[in-house]
C-alpha cells in the first residue's frame, strides 16, 4: 500500500489517502492492461462491480477489444461477462450506466473507421443489443465524453474524420431519440479527450484539447434550462490537459491523470462544489501509474482506476495495472485545507468570515464605503436596463455568495468574465441597484427595515456566520465595485426553442384564421434533415383542415426550423422500384446532395429514398479490401454500396444493376461526382436478366425485406471459384437462426443444381438495425468456395 499525502501547496502538513494495487484473480490482469476503454459502475445481484468495455491492448498481441469484464473491487475478482452480439471492438467510446442498463456510444474500430452506434447492455440478461434512434443524426465520433441525467445521456464533442465537433447531442433512453440542442450561455469550444460527469441536474465539463493545445476550462451544464455557464473557482485550477479521468464523489469533483504529463499528474485536484474551491492531494505513487486515458469508477468509497498507458520507440508500449484509492478521508482531509488556511488555499470566505466576526464585536461599519458605491451606480443607467456589477476576479467567490444569498444576482442571466480577462460581471436585480443608489441612508439607520420591505427576506447567514444586510453591503463596497448596462442581455433575445417558435407562429395563424387549438397537438416534435431539405414524419398535420391554410402554413414551418426547403415524409411505394413519396411543401425541386462517411450521394428525394439507418453497413463495406476484386451490386439504388465499394473499398470494377429510372439518374451522376465513374458499369433493367455471369468475386444483394427473388442470379454471377454473397433480409429476432440456416442451405442447392460443387459456410452475421418491433435487419456474410 502506498499513501499520499495533501501537498505542501494545499496547506496541510499532514493528511492520508491509501492507494492500493489490486490483485487480480480469475482473468488474467492482462485482460486490463487496455487504455481507450471505457467503464462504470455496474449493480449485478445488488452488488455493485465495475463494468469494462473495449480498449486497446489485452493479451498477447495488442488490439481493439470487444470484450465486456467485471471487477469486484473488494476480492479483485475479474470476470468476463458471456455476452451475446457484442459491439465490434473498438476504443475512444463512451459508456454510461442509465438504471439497470449500460449504453455504449461510439468509438473507433480502426485509423479511419469512426463509430457512432449506439448499443446497450442490460443487467437482467448478459445481451448487447444494437439500437437504431431516431431523431437528429448523431453523426460518428471518438473520444467524446458523455454523461446521464434522469433518463437522458448528453454527449459533448469528439473527433472524426471530418474534425472535431463542439455540438450537444442528448439521446433520450426512453425513446432512443437523438437531438441536438442549441443551448444558452458561454458555450465550450470544439474539443475531444475532455471529460464529462453528472452531479444531480447539472454536468461539468473539464479540459480537452482543441487540435492545437491542451485546455484546462471548466464549465457547468444546468440540464433544465440547458445552458452553458463557464465556473469561476477558486484555488489552484488544474494544469491543462486532455485523456484524463474525472470522477464525482459525495460533493467532490476529481481530476487526475491525463497529457501532457507532468509531475502534478501525481496528484489529484478536487473541487469543493459547495464552496468551489480547489485542493490538491499529492499521490507519488500515482507517478508509477501513467494514468492516461485511463477509466476511474467510484464504488462506495473507493476509487477505482483500470487501464491507461502509452507507447512510443524508446521505451515500447506501457500499460498500468488496477488501483483503488479510499476517498473515505477525503472531508476530513479538505476540513483541514479549508479551516487551517496556512496561506496556501486563499479563500476569501475564510478571510471575510474572521473580518465580520471581528466587527461584529467591535460594532463599527465602514459606511463611508456604501456611498463610494453609490456615486458609481448611477453613471446615465436608465430605470429598466439590465444591470451587472463588475469587480475584480480575486473578489468574485465572496461577492457572488453574497448576492445569492440575499437574492440581488439575477439568475436568469449568467455570469461572465471580461473580454481581457481581468473583472467578473455579475447579473444583479433592480433591488440590488436601488438599495444601492436610493436607500443607503436608510441602511445605515435601519437595515431591518430596509431587509423585510425591499427583500422580502430576514437577515442571511454566510459562511456560518450572521450577516446583516448593511454589512453584506458594506463587503461589496469594499470592493470597488461598479454597475454598466448588460449590453449583452440588451442585444440578445431570450433562446426559443423551434418546438416553441413553431407553436407561437402556428397558434397565432389558428387565432387569425378562426381555426380550433386542438389542431396543435399535430405539430411534429421530431424532424429529419437530408442536406438542406428538414424533413417532417407523415405522422405531422394530418388533418384536412390544414389545407385551408396549406401555403402559410408550410412557411411558417420552415421559418420556425430554419429550413431552406421543407419535405414530409411519405410511404416507401410497396413496388420493385421502391420509390419515394417525399413531399416536398417548401422549395422549387428535391434534389439534394449528401455527405456520408466521405462520400456525396445526390438524389431526387421526391423520387427516390434514402436509408441513413443503413450507415453503418455503407461504412462496412468502405472497409473490406477489394483492391483486386470485381463486385456485383444486384440491387444498386442511387449507389448506397456501389459507391462504398468503389470509393472506400478500392474495388477494380463493379457492375451496378438497377430498375428504377429516377435512381439510375441519381447513379449516373454520383459516380460522376465521386470520379468512379470509369471504375463503375451500369446495367439498366431486371438484375435477373441483365447481371453478368461467372465474373464476380462479391455479390452484394441489398433489398429488404428480403432479397430471395435474385439469391440464384447472384450465385450465377459469382466466378466458377466461388466468392462472397452479402444477403440482406429483414428477419424476426426469434426466426433468426432458422432463416441464417435456410440461406445457407439454399444458396448449396442453387450451386449445386448449377453443378457447382461449393462449400457453402456462414462467415459472418451484422445485425445493421432494428427495422420494427422484434424485426431486425440482417446481412448474412456467405462463403462458397470449391470442396
Amino acid at each position: 500500500m502506498h499513501e499520499g499525502k495533501l501537498s505542501a501547496s494545499s496547506g496541510i502538513r499532514s493528511s492520508h489517502l491509501s492507494i492500493t494495487e489490486l490483485k487480480i484473480s480469475g482473468e488474467p490482469v492482462e485482460k486490463l492492461f487496455l487504455w481507450g476503454q471505457s467503464a462504470c459502475a455496474f449493480t449485478i445481484g445488488g452488488k455493485q462491480q465495475v463494468l469494462t468495455f473495449g480498449g486497446f491492448g489485452g493479451p498477447g498481441r495488442h488490439s481493439r477489444r470487444n470484450y465486456s469484464l467485471l471487477l469486484d473491487r473488494t476480492s479483485g475478482l475479474l470476470k468476463e461477462i458471456n455476452v451475446k452480439d457484442s459491439p465490434s471492438p473498438r476504443m475512444g467510446h463512451t459508456t454510461t450506466a442509465v438504471g439497470n442498463h449500460i449504453y455504449a456510444v461510439g468509438g473507433r474500430a480502426g485509423p479511419s473507421e469512426i463509430l457512432g452506434d449506439v448499443w446497450v447492455l442490460q443487467s437482467t440478461e448478459n445481451r448487447w443489443s444494437r439500437v437504431e434512434c431516431s431523431g437528429d443524426i448523431f453523426h460518428p465520433r471518438h473520444r467524446h465524453a458523455a454523461a446521464a441525467a434522469a433518463l437522458k445521456i448528453y454527449v459533448f464533442g469528439g473527433l472524426s474524420n471530418e474534425g472535431i465537433y463542439s455540438c450537444l447531442n442528448i439521446l433520450d433512453t426512453e425513446s432512443m431519440r437523438w437531438n441536438v440542442i442549441s443551448a444558452a450561455g458561454e458555450w465550450p469550444c470544439a474539443r475531444h479527450s475532455h471529460s464529462l460527469v453528472s452531479y444531480g441536474s447539472t454536468l461539468f465539463m473539464f479540459g480537452g484539447h482543441d487540435g492545437q493545445r491542451a485546455l484546462n476550462d471548466f464549465y457547468s451544464f444546468d440540464t433544465t434550462t440547458l445552458s452553458w455557464n463557464k465556473e469561476i473557482t477558486s484555488g489552484r485550477t488544474p494544469s491543462p490537459r486532455f485523456s484524463h479521468c474525472m470522477f464525482i464523489y459525495k460533493h467532490y469533483i476529481g481530476i487526475l491523470g491525463g497529457c501532457p504529463i507532468r509531475e502534478n499528474n501525481q496528484e489529484i485536484a478536487l473541487l469543493h462544489l459547495k464552496h468551489r474551491v480547489w485542493f490538491h492531494v499529492s499521490i507519488p505513487a500515482l507517478g508509477q501509474c501513467l494514468c492516461v486515458r485511463s477509466s476511474s469508477v467510484v464504488t462506495d468509497d473507493d476509487l477505482v482506476v483500470i487501464g491507461g498507458g502509452a507507447s512510443c520507440y524508446a521505451f515500447g508500449t506501457k500499460f498500468c495495472q488496477p488501483v483503488k484509492i479510499d476517498l473515505h478521508l477525503l472531508e476530513s482531509v479538505f476540513e483541514l485545507a479549508y479551516k487551517k488556511n496556512d496561506n496556501a488555499v486563499q479563500s476569501w470566505d475564510a478571510t471575510y468570515t474572521m473580518d465580520l466576526k471581528e466587527r461584529e464585536q467591535n460594532g463599527t461599519f465602514i459606511s463611508h464605503k456604501v456611498k463610494s458605491m453609490v456615486d458609481a451606480a448611477t453613471n446615465g443607467i436608465a430605470g429598466s436596463d439590465p444591470l451587472v456589477f463588475q469587480l475584480e476576479k480575486k473578489y468574485a467567490k465572496l461577492a457572488k455568495d453574497i448576492l445569492k444569498k440575499f437574492g440581488w444576482l439575477d439568475l436568469a442571466r449568467k455570469v461572465r468574465v471580461s473580454q481581457d480577462n481581468v473583472l467578473v460581471l455579475f447579473p444583479v436585480s433592480r433591488n440590488f441597484h436601488t438599495l444601492v443608489t436610493d436607500q443607503h441612508s436608510k441602511l445605515l439607520d435601519d437595515d431591518s427595515c430596509i431587509s423585510k420591505g425591499l427583500l422580502g427576506c430576514p437577515e442571511k447567514k454566510l459562511i456560518g456566520d450572521s450577516i446583516a444586510l448593511h454589512e453584506a453591503l458594506e463587503i461589496l463596497s469594499s470592493f470597488h465595485g461598479s454597475f454598466l448596462k448588460d449590453e449583452l442581455a440588451l442585444s440578445r433575445k431570450a433562446y426559443k426553442s423551434p418546438q416553441i417558435i413553431m407553436r407561437e407562429l402556428i397558434s397565432s395563424l389558428l387565432e387569425r384564421k378562426g381555426m380550433p387549438s386542438w389542431l396543435l397537438e399535430q405539430l411534429p416534435t421530431r424532424w429529419e434533415t437530408l442536406g438542406d431539405i428538414t424533413v417532417l414524419p407523415k405522422t405531422c398535420f394530418k388533418d384536412l383542415l390544414w389545407e385551408s391554410v396549406r401555403e402559410e402554413l408550410w412557411q411558417l414551418v420552415a421559418k420556425s426550423l430554419g429550413a431552406q426547403r421543407l419535405a414530409r415524409q411519405g410511404k416507401i411505394m410497396p413496388n420493385g422500384t421502391r420509390d419515394s413519396t417525399l413531399e416536398l411543401l417548401v422549395g422549387d425541386n428535391g434534389w439534394v446532395t449528401h455527405y456520408e462517411n466521405g462520400i456525396s450521394y445526390s438524389l431526387d428525394a421526391t423520387k427516390c429514398m434514402f436509408s441513413s439507418g443503413n450507415r453503418s453497413e455503407k461504412l462496412r463495406m468502405g472497409q473490406l479490401d477489394c483492391r483486386d476484386e470485381v463486385v456485383v451490386d444486384l440491387f444498386s439504388g442511387i449507389g448506397y454500396f456501389v459507391l462504398p465499394f468503389l470509393v472506400k473499398a478500392n474495388a477494380k470494377l463493379v457492375y451496378a444493376c438497377e430498375w428504377n429510372p429516377h435512381a439510375l439518374e441519381a447513379l449516373q451522376r454520383n459516380v460522376m461526382d465521386n470520379h468512379v465513374a470509369d471504375r463503375c458499369v451500369i446495367l439498366e433493367g431486371d438484375n435477373r436478366l441483365t447481371a453478368p455471369k461467372g465474373v464476380a468475386d462479391r455479390v452484394c444483394l441489398g433489398l429488404i425485406p428480403s432479397s430471395e427473388c435474385s439469391w440464384a442470379t447472384a450465385v450465377r454471377a459469382l466466378r466458377v471459384g466461388g466468392g462472397v454473397l452479402h444477403i440482406h433480409g429483414n428477419v424476426n429476432d426469434s426466426d433468426e437462426a432458422r432463416w441464417l440456416d435456410n440461406v445457407v442451405e439454399s444458396i448449396s442447392s442453387i450451386a449445386t443444381a448449377r453443378g457447382l460443387s461449393w462449400k457453402v459456410s456462414l462467415e459472418h452475421v451484422e445485425r445493421v438495425k432494428w427495422y420494427g418491433p422484434h424485426i431486425r435487419h440482417v446481412v448474412a456474410d456467405v462463403r462458397c468456395g470449391s470442396n
